[in-house]
């Protein structure tokens, strides 16, 4: 069992609905705000890299996608449950960073012509990881498991706001955190925040840019006035900001002991076997992503 896990959010016991598409379910996790659980598992060819939490807003008068699933097949069955939901038109698909079982499915969405938002340094990080991504994840999934790429057609560098009549969401493009592109977006018609990977609920976090600057941010997002948050992975709603404690605790841990590893003379290889062992059992896929965190952090903490 994992300690000290927040509490799911939400005044109201938040609804389940089911979709049409086996195993695809989204949560009403606040009025009009669905969201799909992804699996607390590494992409396989069984789970189809259904991994993220990926979902769905709507307003009076259109819908915004935030984030499109990890394959075309995911990206194509949360394009349907949407249609189930509302007729309304997808105008907006927010991409919340460039890591494939966010994005993956962003092709199923093209012929919604909507506009596609990402942080102003997505582009760049698409160029350099997107071919890999489709190799690895065509060799997984099968050819054409991604679809062709698709990259934003309207850029955050600070911050911005899309109307979906009568519900402004308000974006927010980070400095680099969990990855160097991290896009959030906060409902404030019901205190609602999205910061997608930038918070981690049970499954063990990745870290892919700067624990620093990932430690910063997530102290900026537990200042607003949000009352519940909706993760990249994990739960689709924590209590916010008491959310975010797990999270806070492992960058913590995770920083404190390797700069002390690095300060006694420890090699890296030292530093991956003993900084952060205390945290092993309160995190799933802990053995898979830990090791990749020291690697990250050490390599960061010898700039310092």
């Amino acid at each position: 069992m994992l300690g000290g896990l927040a509490a799911l959010g939400g005044v109201a016991l938040p609804a389940i609905t089911r979709a049409g598409d086996a195993g695809f379910v989204t949560r009403e996790v606040a009025p009009g705000i669905h969201f799909r659980r992804g699996r607390d598992e590494d992409a396989s060819a069984a789970n189809g890299d259904a991994i993220a939490n990926v979902g769905f807003i709507v307003g009076r008068a259109a819908v915004a996608v935030f984030d499109t699933g990890g394959s075309r097949e995911d990206g194509e069955r949360l394009r349907r449950r949407i249609g189930e939901v509302t007729p309304l038109p997808i105008r907006f698909v927010l991409m919340s960073h460039v890591h494939p079982d966010h994005l993956s499915g962003a092709a199923a969405f093209v012929r919604d012509r909507p506009q596609f938002i990402g942080h102003a340094r997505l582009p760049a990080a698409l160029a350099q990881r997107a071919d890999y991504y489709r190799t690895r994840l065509d060799a997984l999934l099968g050819a054409g498991g991604v679809g062709p790429p698709v990259v934003p057609t309207r850029l955050v560098a600070d911050r911005d706001e899309i109307d979906l009549g009568d519900r402004v969401l308000r974006l927010q493009a980070h400095d680099v955190a969990h990855s160097d592109c991290d896009l959030s977006a906060y409902d404030p018609q019901t205190r609602t925040l999205l910061p997608a990977d930038l918070l981690f609920v049970r499954r063990i976090p990745s870290l892919d840019g700067s624990l620093t600057g990932w430690e910063q941010t997530l102290a900026g997002l537990k200042r607003m006035d949000a009352v519940r948050a909706v993760p990249g992975h994990g739960p689709v709603s924590v209590d916010w900001p008491s959310g975010a404690g797990d999270l806070e605790r492992y960058l913590g841990v995770l920083l404190t002991e390797t700069r002390a590893a690095f300060k006694r003379g420890a090699e890296l290889g030292e530093a991956v076997e003993t900084v952060g062992r205390s945290e092993r059992g309160r995190w799933l896929l802990f053995d898979e992503y830990h090791g990749h965190n020291v690697t990250q952090t050490f390599k960061e903490v010898e700039w310092e």
